[in-house]
């Protein structure tokens, strides 16, 4: 049976070479060439062409209306940063007018006070110098009876005489 297989294998040689490579097979394979592209061809166009161009469409949609949401959002946040800003700027301004009118009234409220202690440091010293003046008075008056009794003492123990208190009051006021 060996012999058998190997005398068939041996009995058709094959010439020229590469099969593929055979002219007399070129329009055959000519043939199929054409239907197959034809049939790549067609699947290619109604089936994964329309598939591809879905999924490109798709994207590129996605990517459009999420760009188009990304620009709505940073006009957005713009608008909501100008809001804040302008709030932040007029809070700042009614802060500084507070600030300014608590400034005013701690000023007038000092003022007052200054003024108030000024009065009463100036009736304190009008007090100040009544005693003062009642308490010099009081003292000429002790200093011009004291020396009158002294000049009445010196001339009764320099003299031995006695000199009324009228005659040694106007010997001290001259």
């Amino acid at each position: 049976m060996a012999e058998e297989a190997h005398t068939a294998t041996t009995e058709a040689p094959h010439e020229g070479g590469f099969p593929p490579f055979d002219t007399t097979t070129f329009p055959s394979q000519l043939f199929w060439l054409v239907v197959t592209f034809a049939f790549l061809f067609t699947v290619l166009w109604k089936v994964a062409g329309p598939r591809i161009n879905g999924a490109i469409t798709g994207r590129r949609g996605a990517i459009n209306s999420a760009i188009e949401a990304a620009r709505k959002a940073r006009g957005d946040a713009e608008a909501a940063e100008a809001a804040y800003r302008t709030a932040l700027a007029g809070a700042r301004a009614r802060a500084n007018a507070l600030a300014e009118e608590n400034r005013q009234a701690l000023n007038a409220e000092i003022a007052q006070a200054k003024s108030e202690a000024d009065a009463k440091a100036a009736e304190a010293m009008a007090e100040a110098d009544t005693r003062i003046a009642a308490t010099r008075d009081a003292a000429k008056a002790h200093v011009s009876v004291a020396a009158r009794d002294a000049a009445i003492t010196i001339v009764a123990r320099l003299t031995g005489d006695t000199v009324s208190p009228e005659d040694a009051a106007n010997a001290v006021k001259s």
